[in-house]
């Protein structure tokens, strides 16, 4: 039988990343008991190791198969390495699985307060009316019961909070914010910015970045160590560990509940409300209950999917909040195995051993498919492009032996350019999850998802022109030597975007959750992670998680002032 938590609360957040920071955060600094339930343990500076040199560690770093023998999903993550592997969740004791024909890839799984948010990529862009309101512009799909007037004001409060440094562009299809002073341009990206722009009218950014350029709330600006993923001492990038999840804990309101791994939302049978949350303790493997008067799931879109469908009760059968059968439904993750590489060979930089190494590169906003350019007749929707370019590193690569082997690595060498695309993925009924139907269970008896998801004819079309468009802008820049490259056999999940798959909307019948997050079906239980996405747009989606969180949150506030909850 489950312990359960002798203090009742008014509100159980679980997840304490992006999302279940703010929750916490905005409901514990107005005075509301909040306990934050999250499947990671406390860490904090003391686990930060982005100053350690690879020669400190056992394996230096060059052990991937060793990581890959407990990890062999997670390692797969750009950010999953020797230094914070234990960051990440054990594949072997919290598996999933999928067709043999659909393989994805479930990545970025952190087992640490402040989930992803630890390792997170930190580029931060506003989404538009033209991906608000996308089916109003190409007929497919469904439009977002919300316009950007009505998250614009919440972009701001996190924009401000967050700190994103970044230039305002003027730009219809990714509204500028309120941002810090932006990371300089190299002499490559400016030139390529210029060039783009004269030949095809193009604009090219420098990205739109959670990293601080001016201090903030005790928090210093960036000093250009690089690997954001191993953690920041500093506290220069966002972390809700020590921002939100801090703020949310220092006010006495917010008790937080680590190493508890949700398993179902609890409900009255009577009042079909819910009460609380059952978890499993990951250390002592027993069952708890903490119970309140409205719980929030910000746990992932996946993992507050599974939560739902391990929810299912004899009113509920197919998964709580799931009357209208769309719940696991229009799983979307960005496709992001296309882009371009070139070499500037007029712009040589000499070689420096250890330079700053900005933690940010450049961004090419839309510009296929927007409502003043030419309607693309192969694919619909669009992409932006990440990248970057520079010069200046050692040529490891150089011919030669001894004493001109040493002469010819720190040569001048050339500039380079190069450009990935983040593509948009259309929502899809066929893309879903659901609990695996073999009963396969973790290593805490809770029952597992079973993914299926590919890409369509559409992302296939927009991976070519992706491509090619790539090249061609790195060609105007003058570059030599450009290769643009697309992978066929992409994964879904390799862009760690999962979204959509307890999405939002006005009717009850095709969907899951109201403009507010809240469920339909249950009027007292919120979804405010990546579940709620209608569509995808090719915006890295954190910003707008967090967002959609602070306005959802107030929602729930008014809720509770007024009596409703």
């Amino acid at each position: 039988m489950a312990q359960t938590s002798a203090r009742a609360f008014d509100v159980i957040v679980v997840g304490s990343g992006a999302s279940g920071g703010w929750a916490a955060k905005r409901l514990a600094e107005a005075g509301v008991e909040v306990a934050l339930v999250d499947c990671g343990r406390p860490h904090g500076d003391e686990t930060f190791s982005e100053h350690t040199s690879s020669f400190s560690l056992k394996y230096r770093d060059r052990a991937p198969d060793l990581i890959k023998r407990t990890r062999p999903v997670q390692k797969d993550c750009y950010a999953c390495m020797e230094y914070n592997y234990d960051w990440f969740a054990n594949d072997l004791q919290e598996p999933y699985t999928t067709p043999a024909d659909k393989p994805f890839s479930w990545q970025g799984r952190l087992r640490v307060i402040g989930g992803r948010t630890n390792v997170w990529g930190r580029q931060s862009y506003r989404l538009s009316d033209l991906d608000f309101k996308a089916k109003s512009h190409d007929g497919y799909g469904d439009d977002w019961p919300i316009e950007y007037k009505d998250l614009a004001p919440y972009y701001d409060i996190v924009e401000e909070y967050v700190g994103i440094s970044g230039q305002a562009e003027g730009v219809d299809e990714l509204p500028d914010g309120q941002f810090q002073p932006p990371m300089a341009m190299s002499c490559a990206e400016t030139l390529f910015r210029t060039r783009v722009k004269e030949k095809f009218g193009r604009t090219v950014t420098i990205g739109r970045t959670a990293n601080l350029t001016k201090p903030i709330n005790g928090r210093q600006a960036c000093h250009y160590c690089g690997p954001c993923e191993r953690g920041c001492q500093t506290h220069s990038y966002f972390n809700s560990a020590f921002t939100t999840v801090a703020d949310a804990i220092k006010t006495g309101k917010c008790t937080l509940v680590p190493n508890a791994m949700a398993y179902k939302v609890l409900t009255d049978p009577q009042s079909g409300k819910a009460t609380g949350i059952l978890y499993i303790d990951r250390v002592t493997r027993e069952p708890k209950e903490v119970r309140a008067r409205a719980v929030v799931l910000c746990a992932q879109a996946l993992e507050s999917t599974r939560i739902l469908f391990n929810s299912a009760n004899k009113d509920h059968e197919a998964g709580l909040a799931n009357s209208s059968g769309v719940l696991g439904h229009y799983l979307m993750d960005h496709h992001s195995s296309a882009g371009a590489f070139g070499i500037l060979p007029t712009l040589t930089r000499p070689v420096k051993i250890g330079p700053p190494d900005r933690p940010n590169g450049i961004y090419v906003i839309r510009f296929r498919n927007t409502k003043t350019s030419e309607q693309q007749k192969d694919f619909i929707r669009g992409y932006g492009f990440q990248g970057g370019g520079g010069g200046g590193y050692p040529n490891f690569w150089a011919p030669g032996f001894g004493a001109a082997w040493k002469k010819a690595i720190l040569a001048a060498s050339p500039s380079y350019l190069q450009l990935g695309g983040f593509g948009e993925t259309l929502a899809r009924f066929e893309n879903h999850a659901v609990i695996d139907p073999q009963g396969k269970v973790d290593a805490w008896g809770i029952p597992v998802l079973h993914v299926s998801m590919t890409f369509g004819d559409n992302e296939r079309a927009m991976m070519k022109d992706i491509a090619a468009t790539a090249a061609e802008m790195i060609e105007a820049a003058g570059a030599t030597n450009v290769q643009s490259n697309m992978d066929a056999n992409a994964v879904p999940g390799w862009g760690i975007h999962e979204v959509g798959t307890a999405r939002m909307g006005t009717d009850p019948k095709t969907s899951v959750l109201n403009a507010f997050c809240a469920t339909h079906d249950v009027k007292n239980l919120y979804v405010m992670d990546g579940s709620g996405f209608v569509s995808i747009a090719c915006q890295n989606p954190t910003l707008t998680i967090m967002a959609l969180a602070v306005r959802a949150t107030d929602h729930l506030l008014e809720e509770m002032r007024t009596g409703t909850i």
